[in-house]
């Protein structure tokens, strides 16, 4: 199961195509049009948005989570972000689905709201090297 928001982080994900192109896989994004296009041959279940300080959407996309993930019963949760994913983290970590999060690529010095949130509920977290770990490695 793939889980985003669109926009940046969906893109990112879709650039994981040589990743995730052979297996089965479901969709959890939000309802924008460059995520319906981006979409339109996968199979998608749309969360709730906006997620930004919106304890309801955090909600209704917790009981999604559930209901998704215990209907589809994916081999792992991957996400990058950002709001949609906390909900599928909580959910996953409850029925022991492995999940895995990846920073996204911009995040180079501190870790987004969506990584602090999902990290310790994850079984791998991916991040991109600091640009000081980059130029000490030199």
């Amino acid at each position: 199961m793939l889980v985003c928001s669109a926009g940046g982080h969906l893109e990112q994900l879709m650039r994981l195509r040589p990743l995730w192109s052979e297996m089965g896989r479901v969709w959890v994004c939000l309802d924008k049009p460059d995520a319906r296009a981006r979409l339109a041959d996968e199979q998608v279940v749309w969360a709730h948005g906006p997620t930004n300080r919106r304890p309801d959407q955090l909600l209704r996309n917790l009981r999604l989570a559930f209901r998704t993930l215990r209907r589809v019963r994916p081999d792992w949760v991957l996400s990058n972000g950002a709001g949609v994913a906390p909900p599928f983290f909580v959910a996953a970590r409850a029925l022991g689905i492995p999940s895995v999060f990846m920073e996204v690529v911009d995040r180079t010095d501190s870790a987004s709201l969506a990584g602090r949130l999902c990290a310790p509920l994850a079984c791998l977290l991916y991040t991109s090297p600091s640009p000081r770990d980059v130029e000490e490695s030199r």
